[in-house]
């Protein structure tokens, strides 16, 4: 079951209080992220957002090691297969891993050598950090993160603004 991320949030009399605020809102961009500020909570809900796949790598292998796996390496290949699965879910505006084909089907299309592959996909999470999380929380999509032997990854995000969730993320991992 794919994970999909709904928030609600009610606030009561914030009304007046945003009102009286408002007339002092300073009208000048934001200042940009502290240098220290991790690109995992970068939001990738914009146009031309970039995700730091090393950073999301770093975290990831941290999280397998802490789990007595090994790290992963940054795969090209499969960073084309995450890009061009999470861009389609976004074209289409559906969260599946089936859009263009079954994983095994799409990495054996693209003549991958391995013997075992998993992939997580999601969407309407807004940054790398909140992504890894929910997939950490789901029992099938943590047994990805911690399958053995796998020592490649891709990780890609799509934003698409006109669509219910905005942001599709991809993680495919192989031996």
């Amino acid at each position: 079951m794919p994970d999909r991320r709904f928030s609600t949030r009610l606030v009561f009399g914030a009304a007046p209080l945003c009102l009286l605020l408002a007339g002092c809102a300073d009208t000048a961009a934001p200042p940009p992220p502290a240098a220290s500020e991790s690109s995992l909570y970068r939001s990738m809900a914009a146009p031309g957002a970039s995700l730091d796949a090393a950073a999301a790598r770093d975290m990831i292998s941290l999280y397998r090691r802490n789990n007595g796996l090994g790290g992963l390496t940054l795969d090209p290949g499969l960073m084309e297969q995450a890009r061009a699965q999470a861009q389609t879910m976004a074209a289409r505006d559906k969260l599946s891993h089936e859009l263009s084909g079954s994983l095994t089907a799409r990495l054996n299309g693209a003549g991958f050598q391995k013997s075992a592959a998993v992939e997580n996909v999601s969407a309407g999470y807004d940054t790398m950090a909140e992504v890894f999380s929910g997939w950490r929380q789901s029992p099938s999509h943590n047994a990805n993160l911690l399958a053995p032997g796998m020592k490649r990854m891709g990780v890609a995000a799509a934003y698409n603004p006109k669509t219910r969730y905005k942001v599709f993320w991809a993680l495919v991992m192989a031996n």
